[in-house]
């Protein structure tokens, strides 16, 4: 099926509620689309986890004609007791900052070919 993401098997470090939250953070009115996209998730696993951070209060939006703007509260304090104390803003300045310096350094595995 086009436009469905190839699922991704295994475990990993962050929850795909981080990940669209970081890519938020990087482009506040993008797409549900480019969102999937970029997460490799679906479009409907977005809106289900914008609805998740909506509802708890670390994300809004406001509707501009066709296009939503997202806004995060940076205060918010993350969910999970290990993280006590740490804010949104804590995370993503972790999250937007490597996202800068993979977009900067070569693949390891693209080639000049690719």
């Amino acid at each position: 099926m086009d436009g469905v993401p190839e699922p991704h098997t295994g475990w990993t470090f962050l929850t795909n509620h981080a990940r669209v939250l970081a890519a938020i953070a990087d482009n506040p009115s993008t797409r549900i689309r480019d969102i999937a996209a970029h997460c490799r998730l679906t479009e409907r696993a977005v809106q289900k986890i914008i609805a998740d951070l909506e509802r708890d209060g670390y994300l809004s939006h406001t509707r501009e004609g066709r296009t939503n703007n997202y806004r995060i509260d940076p205060s918010k304090i993350l969910r999970h007791p290990a993280e006590a104390g740490l804010t949104v803003a804590s995370l993503l300045s972790l999250l937007i900052q490597d996202e800068a310096d993979r977009s900067t350094l070569p693949h390891p595995h693209v080639t000049a070919e690719s």
